[in-house]
């Protein structure tokens, strides 16, 4: 088990575009296992590729309540969206910190596993949701960004703060 090291905002390398991935070698299922380890071991119920500084578009999901239902997603593209869901959200790389956004409450989603086999899936509610939010990593987007302003500015110098004091002796 590798445990990947989970970039914090607003570290600058969280808004990095990913790039598709185009060869589905043995390194693109070691990347899928080692972010599945983190996500369980963080813990939490999504990953992005972007989150762990590498910029491929790589997602690992797991909603169930007894991590039993892993779902990867390489490439992925919502084809279909309707709905409207507000709900609170939070981030593994916005830790400790949770607020309302609005998502589709449907997604059709088009994409590829961990071997390069397409696949499609309909997804609501929670999935639905953790689709979309881990996919805007991928486009170097993070759910503070649907917040206003002056939530932003909180959150940024609340994480700043963090990491300060998280770096004293």
């Amino acid at each position: 088990m590798a445990l990947l090291t989970i970039l914090e905002y607003p570290d600058p390398r969280l808004k990095r575009i990913a790039a598709p991935v185009s060869a589905f070698t043995p390194d693109i299922q070691t990347l899928v296992k080692n972010m599945a380890d983190t996500m369980y071991d963080a813990p939490g119920i999504g990953l992005a590729a972007t989150q762990v500084d590498v910029h491929k578009q790589v997602i690992v999901i797991d909603v169930s309540t007894d991590k039993s239902d892993l779902k990867v997603f390489i490439n992925p593209q919502i084809v279909a969206a309707s709905g409207e869901l507000l709900g609170e959200e939070g981030c593994l790389s916005v830790p400790e910190y949770y607020d309302k956004v609005t998502r589709a409450a449907n997604v059709t989603v088009s994409a590829q596993d961990a071997h390069g086999k397409a696949f499609t899936l309909e997804a609501e509610g929670l999935l639905a949701v953790c689709i979309q939010h881990e996919m805007d990593h991928l486009k170097g987007k993070l759910f503070v960004e649907h917040l206003s302003s002056l939530k932003q500015m909180r959150v940024k110098t609340k994480m700043k703060k963090r990491h300060r004091e998280m770096e004293r002796p």
